[in-house]
C-alpha cells in the first residue's frame, strides 16, 4: 500500500513551483524597497503563546490548531500564524523597546480546517510586521506598499481593500455587550455557527455569511457609535493619507478580523474571483499585544498574505509572464565519447555566462533522441558536442525557437555570443 500524504497537506510540484518563485521573488523586491527586513522562527512554539494570543474562545484555538505534548509533557503547537511567532522572537531577543522595526518572514501555517480550494491544513504565508509606530502614517504605509504590489503582479484590477477601526479594547468591550443584548433576543433566528459565537465570541456574528442573520444585522448596534475619539481621529487621518495618495477602498462596518489582538485599523484586501475564499491579504493594528506577551508597552501593525490563494489569483488572471514557466535557455548534447567534454565545457558556459539556464543531456541517448529531449525542455538553442566537435574545440549551436540556419564557431567564442543573446 502507498503512503499518501496527509489530507490538507500537499506536494508542490516542480511545474508549479516557477510561479511559487515568481511570486516571492517580487513579493520580496517591492518589500526591499520599503527597507523591510527577513525574520525567520521556528514553525513550533509553545501552546500558551497561542492562547494567549490568538484568544482561546476563537475558533482556530478551540478548533483548528496542531497541538500534542511532547516527551516532556510540554504542550506543544505548530504554528497557526505568524504574528504572535514574531513577537516572541522580537521580545526574546531584545529587538523592540524603544526601537523600531520593519520585517517580514514567510513559511508554512498550520490549521486542522476541512479542505477546499484555496484553504489548506498545511498553508503558507508571507507576514509584514512594523514595531514601535503609534501614527496612521504606518497603517497607511503598509497599505500603500501592498497597493504596489498588486501593481507589481498585475493584479490591481481585481482586488479592493476594505477597512474599519475596532477602536479600543475597552470600546469594543462595550460593543460586544451591546450586540450580545441585542442579539440575545433574537438567537432563535441565528445560524447555528452565529449561536455558537454568541457565547464565545459575538463580534465574529458580523463575519456570518449567513444571509439572514446579515439581514438580522441591519438593526444591530453599530460598532463605529462605541468607538474613542482618539481611534476615530487616527481612522480619519489613515483615510486621508489613502485618498492623497490614490489608493481606493471601502469602508465596512462588519470588518473586525477573528483574531482577538487586534485594535484600531483592521483591513482587507479582498477579490470576487476566487469564489468563496475571497481574502487575499488582511491585517492591521494590535498595539496590546507586545505588552500581553511579556514584553514592554509597543506599538504595532502588520499583515499576513496567504501564498495558495495568490497562486490561484495569478492563474485565474493569467498574468504570469511566459518566461517564468521556461527555466532552460540552453540544452547541450553530447553526442559519442565526448561525455568529459560535455560536461568541463557546460561548467565553463556557466562560469562564463551565469546568467544563461542551461541543461546538460546525461545518460547518453542518440542524437535524435537528445534533439527531442531539447526540444521538450523549452531551449532556445541546443548546443551540439560531437566527437568531431571536440577533436577541433567547436560546438553547433542550433536555434530551435527562430528561423535561423545552425552555426558551427570555435568554443572560445560561444560565450560572446551566449552574453549579446541573453543579456
Amino acid at each position: 500500500m502507498k503512503i499518501q500524504s496527509i489530507r490538507g497537506m500537499n506536494d508542490l510540484l516542480p511545474d508549479q513551483s516557477a510561479t511559487w518563485q515568481y511570486l516571492e521573488r517580487v513579493i520580496a523586491d517591492v518589500l526591499a524597497r520599503y527597507s523591510y527586513r527577513e525574520i525567520r522562527f521556528p514553525i513550533l512554539e509553545q501552546t500558551e503563546l497561542f492562547k494567549r494570543s490568538i484568544g482561546e474562545v476563537t475558533d482556530i484555538v478551540e478548533k483548528e490548531m496542531y497541538t500534542f505534548d511532547d516527551r516532556n509533557g510540554d504542550s506543544l503547537t505548530l504554528r497557526p500564524e505568524g504574528t504572535a511567532s514574531c513577537v516572541r522572537a522580537c521580545n526574546q531577543n531584545g529587538l523592540l523597546h524603544n526601537q523600531i522595526q520593519r520585517l517580514w518572514y514567510m513559511g508554512p501555517m498550520f490549521r486542522h480546517e476541512r479542505p477546499q480550494k484555496g484553504r489548506l491544513r498545511q498553508f503558507h504565508q508571507i507576514g509584514v510586521e512594523a514595531f514601535g509606530l503609534n501614527g496612521p502614517d504606518i497603517d497607511a504605509e503598509l497599505l500603500l506598499l501592498t497597493a504596489r504590489l498588486w501593481q507589481a503582479l498585475k493584479i490591481d484590477h481585481a482586488v479592493t481593500l476594505q477597512i474599519n477601526s475596532l477602536g479600543t479594547a475597552a470600546d469594543r468591550a462595550a460593543y460586544r455587550a451591546a450586540l450580545v443584548e441585542y442579539l440575545s433576543v433574537r438567537e432563535e433566528q441565528l445560524d447555528e455557527d452565529s449561536q455558537r459565537r454568541l457565547h464565545s465570541n459575538p463580534m465574529r456574528i458580523l463575519d456570518s455569511k449567513n444571509a439572514t442573520t446579515q439581514a438580522l444585522l441591519n438593526g444591530a448596534p453599530s460598532l463605529d457609535d462605541f468607538i474613542d475619539n482618539e481611534s476615530r481621529e487616527h481612522f480619519q487621518q489613515l483615510c486621508t493619507m489613502l485618498d492623497a495618495a490614490g489608493v481606493s477602498y471601502e469602508v465596512n462596518s462588519r470588518l473586525v478580523r477573528g483574531l482577538d489582538y487586534y485594535s484600531k485599523t483592521v483591513f482587507e484586501w479582498v477579490t470576487s474571483s476566487l469564489g468563496a475564499q475571497g481574502t487575499v491579504c488582511a491585517g492591521g493594528r494590535y498595539d496590546g499585544l507586545v505588552e500581553q506577551l511579556g514584553g514592554k508597552p509597543c506599538p504595532a501593525v502588520g499583515f499576513a498574505m496567504g501564498l495558495e490563494r495568490l497562486v490561484l489569483l495569478l492563474d485565474e488572471l493569467d498574468v504570469v509572464p511566459d518566461s517564468v514557466a521556461q527555466t532552460v535557455d540552453l540544452y547541450l548534447v553530447a553526442v559519442g565519447d565526448v561525455d568529459r567534454q560535455a560536461l568541463v565545457l557546460a561548467e565553463s558556459l556557466r562560469s562564463d555566462c551565469p546568467a544563461v539556464r542551461m541543461q546538460t543531456n546525461c545518460g547518453g541517448g542518440s542524437f535524435k533522441s537528445q534533439m527531442k529531449k531539447a526540444d521538450k525542455s523549452g531551449a532556445s538553442i541546443a548546443l551540439i558536442l560531437g566527437e568531431d566537435e571536440a577533436a577541433n574545440n567547436t560546438i553547433g549551436v542550433k536555434f530551435l525557437r527562430q528561423d535561423r540556419p545552425q552555426e558551427t564557431l570555435e568554443q572560445h567564442q560561444l560565450g560572446n555570443l551566449l552574453m549579446t543573446i541573453f543579456d
